[in-house]
């Protein structure tokens, strides 16, 4: 570095001012490659001593200690004066250098090898003028520099590109999911078939007093053979029984996420293999899990039992679609939980058994197409 390099010079040690002559760049105003000048605060400094330290396009600034050691800058489209603090080093190249290939050079592993080999510090590294200098780098031609710029910012700009489109898919992913069990529910995702038992013939079945509806507001033109139903009709929420004296694993949140191993307890409500839980309490509420064995449930879940003349996945599809709006805050605590009241209040669209069972099928299908395009990216 010191055979391309006019000036290899620390900062100065100004305080940071709301008004002054100069911005002063410090190393917290760089950030992912980027310098908001707005934001960059002023200082003032000695006339007959500024103009060594004067930015200029070109210039490449390193971070010398902290957290942030060995990153750097490219010093572009300044529009007014500015100086930098006594935590950066500056590197002038010269003429016939050209800074950009410079900087690609400062983002390598090649770079980064020897940084970490000789940056030196007690309780934190940094990196000094010296050791900046005795850097090694491989320089080609002038010519072939231009060259190996141009083509790294081509590819570069392809990168940015798909990781832009990358978010927005994963965006209208969500969204398509979302979607689809929308549509599922208002009898818009598979084709009626007049020869399916009616809903309301299956509901008499559940509860034979129950009164039906129909239609309303927030489900307008149901198929005809479809029906309306307050959740608490098609399942419950209940604590397990109470079991002690054995030696059983505790059905926790992240055991049954596949993050964790259980944990042995000798008490608690007991669950069987296979039971659904519902997540009462934490960021997750209202999420549901099966238990993969039998065990004890903490206080933070209860069992999910539905009626067993529903489809089982079609209701929880229905679950999953209702979950953020069951959330709420308990008083003086930020921890949201499950709002047992309007849980059971939910207004399930019900459609004929047989017709759940191909919703289900479409909505699986559907969603498995999505998780391999989520996969994939």
């Amino acid at each position: 570095m010191n055979n391309i390099s006019k000036s290899i010079l620390y900062g100065v040690s100004e305080s940071a001012k709301s008004e002054g002559k100069y911005k002063l760049l410090r190393i917290t105003d760089i950030q992912d490659n980027q310098v908001n000048w707005n934001t960059v605060p002023f200082t003032d400094f000695d006339e007959y001593k500024v103009s060594s330290y004067i930015l200029r396009d070109g210039d490449i600034v390193f971070a010398r200690t902290g957290a942030t050691v060995g990153k750097s800058y490219l010093i572009k489209g300044l529009i007014q004066k500015a100086i930098y603090a006594s935590y950066l080093i500056r590197v002038q190249t010269y003429d016939l250098i050209l800074p950009e290939y410079i900087k690609l050079f400062f983002e390598s592993g090649y770079y980064w090898q020897q940084i970490q080999l000789s940056s030196v510090g007690i309780g934190q590294p940094n990196v000094n003028g010296t050791i900046l200098g005795n850097l090694n780098l491989p320089l080609p031609p002038y010519a072939e520099q231009k060259r190996i710029v141009a083509e790294i910012e081509r590819w570069l700009s392809f990168i940015d590109i798909i990781e832009k489109k990358k978010g927005d898919l994963q965006t209208i992913v969500k969204q398509t999911k979302s979607k689809i069990l929308d549509l599922a529910i208002h009898g818009k995702l598979v084709p009626q078939d007049p020869n399916n038992e009616p809903a309301l013939e299956l509901l008499k079945r559940i509860n034979p007093e129950a009164e039906i509806t129909c239609d309303n507001g927030h489900y307008p033109q149901l198929p005809d053979s479809w029906t309306i139903v307050p959740m608490q009709m098609l399942c419950s929420l209940a604590d397990g029984e109470k079991v002690d004296g054995k030696e059983m694993p505790n059905l926790d949140v992240k055991f049954l996420r596949g993050e964790s191993e259980f944990k042995i307890l000798k008490s608690g409500k007991y669950v069987a293999a296979n039971s659904l839980l519902i997540l009462v309490d934490g960021e997750n509420s209202g999420e549901v899990f099966r238990t993969p064995i039998e065990g004890y449930q903490g206080s933070t879940f209860k069992q999910l039992r539905l009626n067993e003349n529903m489809c089982a996945d079609y209701l929880l599809y229905v679950i999953n679609l209702h979950r953020k709006a069951l959330r709420e805050n308990k008083i003086g605590s930020a921890i949201p939980h499950l709002n047992k009241k309007l849980f059971k209040a939910i207004e399930v669209p019900v459609p004929p058994y047989n017709e759940q069972v191909r919703i289900v099928a479409a909505i699986n299908s559907a969603l498995s197409r999505l998780d391999a395009i989520m996969e994939n990216l």
